[in-house]
Parts: C-alpha cells; structure tokens; sequence
C-alpha cells in the first residue's frame, strides 16, 4: 500500500497518467503567456539583463534566454510539490471514507482550469498576497549578482509563489495517485511554461508584441479542453 502511494502509475487506470500530464503541459502552455509572463517575467527579464545576456550574438543570446539553472530549480521545486500533493492525496484515498479524494481533487482541477478558460472568472483566482510579497522580497538579493547558483536558488524559491494557475495544477497532480506521478504530473506543467518563458527572455518586446496576443487568444480553448479531460479522469475513477 505505502508503495503504491510513493511511486504507482496506474491509479487512473490505461493511459491515464499521460493524459494528466497533457493536461498539465497544455495547462503550462496556455498560462504561460496569459498568466507566468505577468508574474514572473520580471524575474526572468532581471536575470536576462543583469547577465548580459542581450547583448551579442545569437548563440550568446540563446544560452542566456534558456536560464537552464532557473528552469531547473523551477522544475524541482515544482515536481517536489507535486510529489508531495500527490503522495499525500494517495494515502489519504487509501481510508474508505476518503475514497472519494482523488476524483475531487481531478474536478477542482478541472473547475480551475474552466476558471482560466472564462475571464471573468479567472480575475477572481487568487495571484500572490502576503506570502508571494514575502518570496518576492527575498528574491531580490538572488539578482543583484547572477550566476549559475543563485539563479537555480531563485526557481526554487519562486515554485513557492502563491498563484491560481499553480494552485490548479497542484490539485491535478495530488488527484494522479502517488508521489512519483504527482511530481511527473508537475515536471509536465513546468515543462509548458517554457515556451513563453523563454520567448519572453530572448525576444522581450517583440514576444509581447507578436506572440503573446496570439498565445492569450488560444489559451481559453486549450484551458476548456484541459478542463474536459481531468473531467472525464474523474468520472472514470467514480465509475
């Protein structure tokens, strides 16, 4: 049982975990123009500048909008999130009278992604608050002087922004079942945000100008098709 809970993959049934993690990328991918942009490309635009990375050729340029070290805390400090979600829904599922966790959570994931799809829902979802003014503050000093290091520190230290679009995801990744799909679930979520992310860091105005409008306009029908999919898990996991 307790392994089950730690690393099975199977607990949404044929093919369910993959289409979570779809889910999950196509969720990262939609917000990330729409949502991950507003809230943390100034982080990613800091890094850019204070690295110098704008200036010189392409390939100079590439390698300093990639921010690997950054991407990389972001992934594990996200992934460990959603191990933990994860773990935690599947041993709590594991008592009779919670069995019904994990399709509840699958639902609020769905209803949050619907919440994304509809603007006027979506201004209503919570975006940081006192905790993400607290992390912001502290991220300050990880950008006066950029390195390989403290970028990584500073992506870990934002996977703990409080933000909907996360809380979404979170509620998906605690309804796969264990910790290990919970943390692949998360790993896929993190893995859609690079797109704009990355476009943000290497074409600043231009990605906002060109491509962010275009991303903004898909980005409600890729969020109601999400929100159909984690909608049919649950009711799998109900039948």
């Amino acid at each position: 049982m307790l392994a089950d809970c730690l690393h099975a993959l199977d607990a949404l049934g044929p093919a369910g975990l993959p289409a979570l993690m779809g889910a999950l990328f196509l969720m990262g991918l939609a917000g990330g123009a729409s949502h991950c942009a507003a809230m943390c490309g100034p982080f990613v635009l800091a890094q850019v500048a204070a690295g110098g990375s704008l200036e010189g050729g392409r390939l100079v340029r590439l390698s300093g909008a990639l921010l690997l070290p950054y991407h990389l805390g972001r992934g594990l400090g996200y992934a460990a999130l959603g191990g933990v979600a994860g773990g935690f829904a599947a041993a709590a599922a594991l008592q009779p009278w919670l069995a019904w966790m994990p399709p509840l959570l699958l639902l609020m994931a769905a209803l949050a992604m619907l919440a994304q799809a509809l603007p006027a829902l979506a201004m209503r979802l919570p975006h940081g608050g006192f905790p993400g003014g607290i992390i912001a503050r502290r991220a300050g000093p990880l950008l006066q002087r950029p390195g390989p290091g403290r970028s990584f520190l500073l992506g870990l230290l934002l996977s703990a922004l409080p933000c909907g679009l996360l809380y979404g995801a979170l509620a998906g990744a605690a309804g796969s079942g264990s910790a290990l799909a919970g943390a692949l679930s998360m790993a896929a979520f993190v893995a859609g945000t690079l797109p704009a992310l990355i476009g943000l860091a290497l074409l600043g105005r231009l990605f906002r100008r060109q491509a962010e409008p275009l991303l903004r306009r898909i980005a409600p029908w890729l969020q109601g098709f999400n929100a159909l999919v984690l909608l049919a898990l649950a009711i799998r996991l109900l039948a």
